[in-house]
């Protein structure tokens, strides 16, 4: 197991559109996550809103090494991941809504989001089946002979999962492009991981399963990016998957409308909140890469009226029509070829 450094890498290390790209995309997760959370509260979002605010630096700093023909599997806190991998803001505010225009047309909802024209391939709400359909997915790829990489979001309560166990054995020993991201978050909806593991060191499980396992401060996109990159460019390679355990902490409560007390001191949420990956990022635009305040500002403008604009199209959208109910469903059958 190696440990990323948490301090900010010398200047030129990163390209600054890269950095900037960082900050936009952090930013558009968070702003996005924020309006949802109002929309919820406003009866505007049926069923469970798990956001992302917090974990932000992970999505961005591993989507920024994805094409779209790389696949993505996630979990019920999919929000982040749909948004880096390349889902507009809009629609993934109108499938929340569950209106037609969203990504899912309206069928999903926030636990099961759907794009794959761009390699989003669902989230669910079930506890880590996603590791093992990015195993299945980085087969595919290696039968097919590509250099497509199968990627896994989960949380750290996937990783006491036999689903864990199984597809990170069957990928070391076929050794399959596949990056498995545990975003170690402190919780599993409220119970603590130091309590419910026996040993809470995810990256250290890497070595079990003969692959390379990576803990590092998930806080830190440059370090995500850095992390990130060695694994995708190994997986792309033929060199086999990598596990990464990105340490990070939600600052909200498990789902919206959920108790956020009794089980976290407030004291601790105030700890993590200081150590905000969009803060530490905006930090490390200008200190680091002489980025101008106002290049910063115009991008935080730029994004939030995206953001206003897509609730708003969200909100105007249509509902499914009812005889529409068994389309975006199932795949269209295959039309035999013609001779």
């Amino acid at each position: 197991m190696s440990v990323q450094p948490t301090t900010d890498p010398a200047p030129g290390q990163i390209d600054r559109s890269a950095a900037l790209e960082f900050y936009r995309v952090m930013l558009t997760i968070r702003r996005t996550e924020e309006q949802l959370a109002r929309s919820h509260q406003q009866g505007l979002i049926h069923g469970a809103c798990h956001t992302y605010v917090g974990q932000e630096a992970i999505a961005a700093g591993v989507c920024a090494h994805l094409r779209p023909d790389d696949a993505v599997f996630s979990t019920h806190r999919g929000h982040g991941h749909a948004l880096a991998k390349g889902v507009p803001p809009r629609e993934l505010i109108a499938e929340l809504f569950g209106r037609a225009t969203g990504c899912s047309r309206g069928r999903g909802g926030s636990m099961h989001l759907f794009a794959p024209e761009i390699g989003m391939m669902g989230t669910s709400g079930i506890v880590g089946p996603c590791i093992l359909q990015a195993t299945g997915a980085g087969y595919s790829f290696q039968l097919l002979k590509t250099d497509r990489v199968g990627v896994a979001f989960f949380g750290d309560g996937a990783v006491n999962n036999g689903a864990f166990h199984e597809g990170l054995n069957l990928a070391s020993i076929c050794r399959l492009p596949v990056l498995f991201v545990c975003e170690n978050n402190q919780y599993a909806t409220e119970i603590a991981f130091a309590y419910a593991a026996g040993n809470p060191q995810v990256g250290m499980r890497g070595s079990a399963y003969g692959m390379p396992g990576v803990t590092l401060d998930g806080n830190d996109v440059v370090a995500v990016y850095q992390a990130a990159g060695e694994a995708v460019a190994r997986a792309r390679a033929g060199g086999g998957p990598t596990l990464l355990e990105c340490r990070t902490y939600r600052t909200r409560a498990h789902a919206e409308g959920m108790r956020d007390v009794g089980y976290r001191t407030q004291e601790e949420v105030d700890r993590w909140k200081a150590q905000d990956p969009i803060a530490r990022c905006r930090t490390y635009l200008l200190q680091k890469q002489a980025v101008a305040v106002e290049a910063l500002e115009q991008i935080e403008a730029d994004v939030q009226t995206t953001v206003t604009e897509a609730e708003r199209f969200a909100r105007n959208s249509p509902w499914p029509e009812a005889t529409t109910a068994c389309q975006h469903v199932y795949s269209e059958p295959a039309q035999p070829a013609s001779h």
